[in-house]
């Protein structure tokens, strides 16, 4: 027995590392290079001593508890920074301490993006571990003028790394940036796991942002940020691909998981899954809303192609737009020797398994621009509560304002409470159930210029006030299949312009349905195998 015993503790002992995070060997503390960890000497000298030191035979530095005032350290090929539980790298107040450097990668950020507190380029396996804190002060970091760029150019990043290989960011948080928390600029082979982000002290507080790199895994992380939460953005001409997100918690007064709005090099090959959006813990934004402007908002306004996303299983509290999808044509210039960027393209995107609670009234949208439709999206088993109280609307046709910033409320509210599509092609959507808290005058759903769309299992409730469920303008090839109109209503389908074709109204259960379409109208619809009451007098 004690045999048995003995065995299995060695196995205990033999595999308890396994679940630690490893630090490499040639470790050295940064208290043995003179950082004194007082929170109020300039440790930068000694920090950067470990660094180099470590660099040349790869190693770890090693910050035991203690608060390590610093400027800019310069990360380098195979060092590790480890951050002890109760050890806080501070980010010095003074900008005076950080080295400005414009990466030789071009980029839109080249004419703001001067300083950081941790930099590399160029370099590989650069790690940052621990159960520490890395705090950038950002607060003291005052926006100087509301004029682009000069807004941006005294604040600096927390981590900025550029063209490096086989990064990992794993364990720590990270906190107070004067900026965006961390930009990973054109690298290959990041991982970020298990971090904690909370930035409030500032605008422009992003929670991460990945540009133009390739194979990326974000996992198990959680944020808290005053501007955009996990951001996907391409300012140079290298794509942003082979990108992988799940297991993470994220709060943001703006969008949650975003892409854009610089889209130079387009985005390919991202799948995003098991996330939950929830309100901050912050009441008071600098910039967007308490409960956050989107959950989802997929905008491409740069040029680029967005080919490939699929996001699933995302559940949201509180969101003013539970999903945004923008294409646009902005075609600003990642730098001012560059070709205008020509209208980008949107297509193969895939969201499922999307629930969204406490949504305000502004509406969701998915638009392109006249002759440049959004194409190949699916749309499944997507369940949204809205708040309600929106007006009747004025037949009027929205402005394109392809030029312009895209939010989700760049419209303000919406003509259709719940969905409006203009300028796609090609959609599936099935399992779309959304309903309002109180009565919204608008209707379900708006199809402006689309073609090709599919909408089965549709349950969407609406006011005795509106006109119709679904309106129709100059819409070609459209099918309602195998769907359960709960809620009573006067009219299934409204039409406006004088374009709409190949409507197809099959296998539905319409007894809720007073008739197909509004009267006076010289649209022909397919009707087919829809079971309707019989003292409702539908067609």
């Amino acid at each position: 027995m004690k045999r048995l015993l003995s065995i299995y503790a060695l196995l205990i002992l033999s595999t308890a590392g396994l679940f630690a995070q490893s630090v490499p060997s040639g470790s050295v503390s940064v208290r043995s290079l003179g950082a004194r960890g007082d929170g109020s000497t300039l440790d930068t000298r000694s920090i950067q001593s470990a660094i180099d030191s470590c660099t040349r035979t790869g190693g770890a530095v090693i910050f035991p508890p203690g608060a390590y005032l610093t400027g800019s350290l310069e990360l380098k090929n195979n060092v590790t920074l480890h951050l002890e539980r109760g050890a806080v790298l501070l980010g010095s107040k003074s900008l005076s301490d950080y080295f400005e450097r414009t990466p030789k990668l071009k980029s839109y950020n080249d004419v703001f993006l001067k300083h950081s507190l941790l930099y590399a380029e160029g370099q590989s396996n650069i790690t940052i571990t621990g159960e520490g804190t890395i705090d950038g002060q950002g607060g003291s970091f005052k926006v100087l003028t509301n004029e682009k760029p000069a807004k941006y150019y005294n604040r600096p990043f927390v981590i900025r790394f550029v063209e490096c290989k086989n990064v990992t960011v794993e364990g720590v948080t990270l906190r107070n940036s004067a900026m965006w928390m961390q930009q990973y600029l054109a690298c290959t082979d990041v991982t970020i796991h298990g971090i904690t982000v909370f930035n409030h002290a500032n605008k422009n507080n992003d929670m991460m942002d990945i540009d133009g790199c390739r194979n990326v895994v974000v996992s198990d992380c959680m944020g808290d940020t005053d501007d955009d939460g996990i951001t996907l953005k391409s300012t140079s001409e290298r794509v942003t691909e082979n990108v992988t997100i799940t297991g993470c918690v994220v709060s943001s007064h703006c969008n949650a998981l975003k892409t854009g709005t610089e889209s130079t090099g387009g985005f390919k090959n991202v799948a995003i899954d098991n996330v939950i959006v929830k309100p901050s813990a912050v009441q008071t934004p600098l910039s967007g809303k308490p409960e956050g402007i989107s959950g989802i908002a997929l905008t491409l306004v740069d040029g680029g192609t967005m080919d490939g996303i699929s996001i699933s299983n995302i559940v949201m509290d509180g969101p003013e737009v539970p999903i945004f999808i923008r294409l646009g044509n902005r075609a600003r210039k990642h730098w001012d020797g560059a070709p205008t960027p020509a209208v980008g393209r949107i297509r193969n995107v895939l969201l499922s398994n999307i629930t969204a609670r406490n949504v305000k009234s502004t509406g969701c949208s998915i638009t392109g621009l006249p002759h440049y439709p959004v194409e190949g999206l699916t749309l499944t088993n997507i369940r949204l509560e809205f708040s309600g109280g929106g007006q009747k609307p004025v037949d009027r046709t929205l402005p394109e304002l392809e030029d312009q910033y895209p939010e989700a409320t760049m419209w303000k509210e919406l003509p259709a409470y719940g969905f409006t599509l203009r300028h796609v092609k090609d959609i599936s959507i099935r399992g779309l159930h959304m309903v309002c808290k109180t009565e919204d005058a608008r209707p379900a759903l708006l199809l402006s210029d689309v073609s090709g769309a599919r909408l089965t299992d549709f349950n969407g409730s609406v006011s005795p006030d509106a006109d119709a469920a679904v309106v129709l303008d100059n819409t070609r090839e459209f099918l309602l299949s195998g769907s359960l109109i709960e809620t009573k209503m006067k009219y299934l389908l409204k039409f406006v312009g004088d374009q709409n074709s190949g409507v197809s109204i099959i296998g539905n259960d319409l007894r809720n349905v007073g008739a197909v379409s509004t009267p006076k109208t010289n649209i022909r619809v397919f009707s087919s195998s829809n079971r309707f009451n019989d003292r409702s007098g539908a067609k």
